[in-house]
């Protein structure tokens, strides 16, 4: 979709930080992180939703979802525990209609900077932690 941000992300032609990518998925840093680390999972073919996301992509959405939290544990981030969201749909807080998975690390004891997070959300050093969290997925199987 030409209008779609991260379909422009998928082509190359739009910024991102990437994280992993492969035949199906792309994997960035979100430009406004709840938490230092928070990561979008894409599938490289456009979707809206979970309406129109096809299962088996889905479930490569999530296969690398759930890679990106074992890098965010055992890696630079050394998160505690990971949050996996998908927002579907407006009345669930989608704000670009290109499915995408949340992966967000988070730490003991960060529950009101967490809460916080999502009302003000602010980008951080994204290349550093983009290089982190790259080398930490490659190390994991």
């Amino acid at each position: 979709m030409s209008d779609c941000i991260f379909c422009a992300i998928v082509e190359g032609t739009g910024p991102a930080h990437i994280v992993y990518s492969d035949d199906d998925v792309v994997a960035f840093l979100d430009i406004s992180p709840v938490t230092s680390g928070h990561t979008l999972v894409v599938p490289r073919r456009h979707s809206s939703g979970l309406a129109d996301l096809d299962p088996a992509i889905g479930g490569k959405v999530f296969a690398v979802g759930q890679r990106i939290a074992a890098a965010m544990r055992s890696g630079a981030i050394g998160a505690d525990g990971v949050n996996l969201a998908m927002n579907d749909g407006r009345a669930a807080f989608q704000s670009v209609f290109h499915s995408h998975l949340h992966v967000v690390p988070r730490h003991t004891g960060d529950k009101v900077s967490f809460v916080k997070g999502f009302l003000t959300r602010r980008a951080r050093d994204l290349e550093t932690v983009a290089a982190s969290l790259r080398e930490a997925v490659e190390s994991q199987p």
